[in-house]
């Protein structure tokens, strides 16, 4: 099944609701971080460019279905506007009276943004009355919030039941094709980086990958889980005993599969991390076990050697989830390496949404691989196979 797109149908003269991720980060009227914004542009142009009516809505923050001026939309239309090389009517609501006037007033190629969705509390509850109402102004909808599709609330999969044709924008589409496809059927050999903290926020993504990758690289703090898992020592590190058996019954399934399944060799470690004042005590990279007093915050030089090596034969890379703690300059060196190397490789490089994002943009690589995805939690249900509420609810060709 594939799901229908913006391209499938005619939009010329209707009014379209597209539902965007906008959820960016604002400090005193400033966007630090406009890259959900200029991921929505080829949607939002391709609609202008075909003379349809765009009514914008997103989501910011956690305003608890309360209006809160903390959690307004109102600078993300100025920035949008400037992107666009156009005017963007902001409306200080998303349902009612004030939206029917402002949409009535519309022109073909005009471009309106709604307040935050969140306002209400019928949102995040995929309130049908709510969903009824945001849908009343448009006679078309397009999902191209990757970053909530894991979401059935009502701007994501109610306003569904409300309008048709209901598709995906450019941004889903490349999510889909990347995520999915690209992962599904992966030219081979098939590398799988994964990070981060906790092995039990990673376990499905491990077991579904287990079935497709040649390899798997394990970096950030769940890697102390695996070495517990095999009997090693972690000393102060970030670990989750209770998922040991967890761990063993990964590393069983990857020996069954032939599955490559690499581990740190070495790791940097501290005797003290002040993760908020961004500072380490004293550090040394050590071989195998970690003594107590010492914690790992990365990966060691000869283990971003492995794993720089594992990369650069592969033919499609996936990364998610930092090497290390890449916020503090002395533990971002694993992270920005295996950036690195995913970035000069000669491979189809799809950099898994989330923390890993960060980190290769952090890196300056951010531009050298093919796909980042614009999904924290959307990607990582997507990557486990499971269908995302936001996605199923549109047609399909």
């Amino acid at each position: 099944m594939a799901t229908k797109t913006i391209e499938d149908i005619e939009v010329k003269g209707k009014r379209v609701l597209v539902r965007v991720d906008f959820n960016v980060p604002v400090q005193n009227g400033m966007i630090s971080d406009d890259s959900r914004i200029v991921a929505a542009l080829p949607t939002i142009n391709y609609l202008r460019e075909q003379g349809a009516k765009i009514i914008l809505c997103s989501h910011l923050g956690r305003p608890k279905g309360q209006k809160n001026p903390e959690f307004t939309l109102a600078p993300v239309a100025n920035d949008l506007a400037q992107k666009l090389g156009a005017p963007v009517t902001f409306v200080d609501d998303c349902v009612g009276e004030s939206v029917k006037m402002q949409v009535e007033a519309m022109k073909d190629g005009d471009v309106v943004l709604l307040e935050n969705v969140r306002f209400y509390a019928g949102e995040e509850k995929n309130d049908p009355e709510f969903a009824k109402q945001l849908a009343a102004v448009a006679e078309v909808y397009v999902n191209d919030a990757f970053g909530t599709a894991h979401r059935a609330h009502a701007s994501t999969e109610g306003v569904t039941k409300f309008l048709s044709p209901s598709v995906c924008g450019y941004l889903i589409q490349a999510e889909l094709k990347f995520l999915g496809e690209k992962t599904a059927q992966p030219e081979r050999p098939f590398v799988v980086i994964l990070g981060g903290a906790k092995v039990s926020d990673k376990i499905q993504v491990i077991d579904a990958l287990l079935e497709k990758a040649n390899k798997i690289l394990i970096g950030g703090a769940m890697a102390y889980t695996f070495k517990l898992a095999q009997g090693g020592k972690v000393g102060n590190s970030l670990a989750e005993p209770d998922k040991i058996e967890t761990a063993k019954k990964a590393l069983e399934k990857a020996k069954a599969k032939g599955v490559e399944f690499l581990l740190p060799v070495d790791n940097l470690v501290c005797d003290a991390l002040d993760f908020k004042g961004g500072t380490l005590g004293n550090t040394k990279v050590v071989d195998g076990d970690i003594e107590d007093g010492w914690e790992g915050v990365d990966i060691g030089p000869k283990t971003v050697e492995l794993y720089a090596n594992a990369v650069k034969d592969a033919k499609t890379v996936l990364w998610n989830g930092p090497m290390g703690i890449f916020e503090i300059p002395e533990s971002a060196k694993g992270s920005f390496a295996i950036a690195k190397a995913v970035a000069e490789a000669d491979n189809t490089s799809i950099i898994g949404g989330g923390d890993s994002v960060k980190a290769i943009k952090k890196s300056g690589y951010g531009d050298q691989v093919t796909f980042m995805s614009t999904g924290g939690g959307a990607s990582l249900e997507f990557l486990e196979g499971k269908e995302l509420p936001g996605v199923v609810a549109l047609d399909q060709k």
